[in-house]
């Protein structure tokens, strides 16, 4: 039986739109233990989730943007408590409500099975020792590993809802720069390709027009090096949706790989004839992506907040053995420093 207390209400944007019900909560409701795809479609059966007020228990129903979802999640099972850990954190912005935080690449956001410490919400919970007893840091969306940059933390159960429609609404901003191989050959663009979990491999992503959910990146070429044979672009990425691996499926399937990654990334470092810079790019250890800027507007003080994460030093060095850096200098309305247009 659901508790009445544990109510999630979430609005569906355009990533949701037309989307079947049983995707959408499984989208909305990453946050929330154990709601795979069948236990979120017997909870639909079940008549725990209305739309605008009313009961839906067909699982195929379809959302419409706009749509208020209620969901009545079951009783949370007792799980083992996380554990406080006094790791170090570069706080971007805090107040009263929430925190940014700058995740640097390798550190893990959420404890899992391989990961069971040393995660961002290890060094969040020891943040939190001494915060009033109704406040908890629960993470709002979430980074790869190996991704740096900005990540949102809210304090309460009710920020925390409020937040995640907050950074999907249409004056949001979620901005990203990747330094990808290949020329790419026009100044800006939108890739919109839909995504899924691949059959072979649950852990990977793929296209997929059939049975994927709707996914859409804007990207803005900020400057390319001929690196021969093989070119390098420098991209400033904008989310529309908020899809797992989103930005590094899109750019692979347009055909520019970004540099180091392990998953979607190819080994085109050995196409280029500078052996030197073939060698550093070979050595870099994680995708070359940074969630450079977060925009949207405050739920409590309905003010734009904006929060920016400076291009850690990796990334710096990297664009400047390739070049990048030197051409982005020539771009007067380009910040480096801090991984934003003027």
């Amino acid at each position: 039986m659901s508790d009445p207390s544990a109510v999630r209400e979430v609005v569906a944007d355009r990533g949701d739109a037309g989307q079947r019900l049983d995707l959408v909560l499984r989208r909305h409701l990453r946050d929330v233990a154990g709601t795979t795809r069948t236990r979120l479609q017997s909870w639909i059966e079940n008549g725990q989730v209305t739309i605008n007020g009313r009961q839906i228990r067909r699982v195929a129903a379809r959302a419409a943007l706009g749509d208020r979802i209620a969901i009545a999640l079951p009783p949370a099972k007792v799980r083992r408590r996380m554990m406080a850990e006094r790791i170090a954190l570069d706080v971007l912005y805090e107040d009263e409500f929430l925190l940014a935080i700058d995740k640097p690449a390798g550190m893990v956001v959420h404890p899992a099975y391989k990961n069971a410490s040393g995660t961002a919400m290890n060094a969040l919970l020891w943040r939190a020792r001494d915060w009033p007893p109704e406040t908890r840091p629960s993470i709002v969306g979430r980074l790869d590993k190996l991704t740096s940059g900005v990540v949102i933390v809210a304090k309460t159960a009710a920020m925390h809802a409020a937040l995640q429609r907050a950074v999907m609404a249409n004056d949001a901003e979620k901005a990203y720069l990747a330094i990808v191989y290949g020329r790419v050959n026009v100044a800006r663009g939108r890739i919109d390709l839909p995504l899924a979990k691949d059959r072979r491999s649950r852990r990977t992503i793929v296209t997929s027009p059939e049975a994927g959910a709707a996914s859409v990146t804007r990207f803005e070429r900020l400057a390319r090096v001929p690196a021969p044979r093989a070119g390098l672009s420098l991209l400033r990425c904008s989310l529309r949706t908020g899809r797992a691996h989103q930005i590094r499926v899109h750019l692979a399937a347009r055909g520019w790989p970004i540099v180091g990654d392990p998953v979607y990334g190819e080994p085109r470092w050995n196409q280029i004839v500078d052996t030197e810079l073939a060698q550093t790019l070979r050595a870099f250890p994680r995708q070359a992506l940074h969630a450079t800027r977060v925009a949207f507007i405050h739920p409590a003080t309905q003010k734009r907040l904006v929060i920016d994460a400076p291009v850690p030093r990796d990334l710096e060095d990297l664009l400047t053995a390739t070049g990048l850096r030197v051409r982005l200098k020539a771009d007067a309305t380009y910040d480096v420093e801090r991984g934003v247009r003027l």
